[in-house]
């Protein structure tokens, strides 16, 4: 009985240890590890890396754009923003969202932006317009549709895509091209500024009601859906049911989703390996997606 016992003993001190390890990991660096988990179990679905680019001087300012190995027409364009409470962040460690949405019929790129002093208010808004725009100009390129792209974003990135696309003046070279935009967790309704991370972006540099999407709903905005964690601590699901509010108020097409057991962080999990298969934020993100870039059947089905 005592060599069984001990070796029980053994195997639960390696988990416990690799457990540690793990969440060590994911503290410092969650959205690679999620990155790492989704290629070892999901493999790559036949997406592609097809061009490794930037949309200004700033080593922030990078886009990654990736297919579907299988596309045969013009696809629609998603664009993809990484969170980070705008301090820290990076597209090359989001390839899981391109594995997740590519296949389905989408040419997805991954958009970064200035981040922390470099990024202060209004300059991530700066980039990600700007990375938008050059994304349309690179789409055609690599098999996209620049007259259909949709925008998502998680967390700060969700800020970015939706204050992007409600105040005007960020896309006035051409904002039709814009068919839908998605949520993960984001804030919308924060001011006045009372976190270390929004006193630092918004705070610092005297931003005030402007800078809130909330306060931007107008009913000639193009169709959002919103998704959040019912236990989101860090971004409450408030700021979701705020601009939904103001949105439908203002006759604005506006869906939204709330997960009574997520966080702040599950919406995004959710588009990673092996998550994606027992959750629906992806089937969400992808069929709200489809509808409003008018595609109808995916380019390719799941491969190992």
């Amino acid at each position: 009985m005592k060599r069984p016992m001990k070796l029980l003993i053994g195997v639960v001190a390696v988990l416990a240890v690799a457990g540690g390890m793990l969440m060590l990991a994911i503290r410092n660096n969650g959205p690679a590890v999620l990155d790492a988990i989704d290629r070892l179990t999901g493999g790559t679905r036949g997406v592609v890396l097809v061009a490794k680019t930037s949309y200004g001087g700033h080593p922030d300012q990078k886009l990654r754009i990736y297919a579907p190995a299988a596309a045969t027409q013009p696809l629609p364009v998603l664009v993809f923003v990484h969170g980070g409470s705008w301090r820290w962040g990076d597209p090359d460690d989001y390839n899981f969202v391109a594995r997740s949405l590519a296949p389905e019929g989408f040419l997805v790129v991954l958009a970064g932006y200035r981040l922390g002093e470099d990024g202060r208010y209004p300059a991530m808004l700066e980039d990600t317009a700007s990375a938008i725009a050059h994304a349309a100009r690179l789409a055609p390129r690599y098999g996209g549709d620049p007259a259909r792209m949709v925008l998502a974003g998680h967390s700060a990135g969700a800020y970015n895509v939706v204050q992007t696309a409600l105040e005007e003046k960020w896309l006035a070279d051409g904002p039709g091209r814009i068919r839908g935009v998605v949520g993960l967790a984001g804030p919308y309704d924060f001011f006045p500024f009372d976190s270390e991370s929004t006193i630092a972006s918004f705070g610092s540099v005297e931003a005030g009601a402007a800078s809130q999407p909330v306060n931007h709903a107008r009913g000639d905005t193009v169709p959002m859906l919103l998704i959040h964690g019912e236990r989101d601590t860090l971004v409450k699901p408030r700021n979701t049911r705020a601009l939904s509010r103001a949105l439908r108020a203002a006759g604005a097409p506006v869906e939204t989703l709330f997960y009574e057991e997520f966080d702040h962080n599950a919406p995004l999990v959710s588009l990673a390996s092996p998550w994606r298969r027992s959750r629906d934020v992806d089937n969400a993100l992808i069929d709200f997606a489809r509808r409003v870039s008018e595609v109808s059947v995916p380019v390719q089905a799941e491969t190992p």
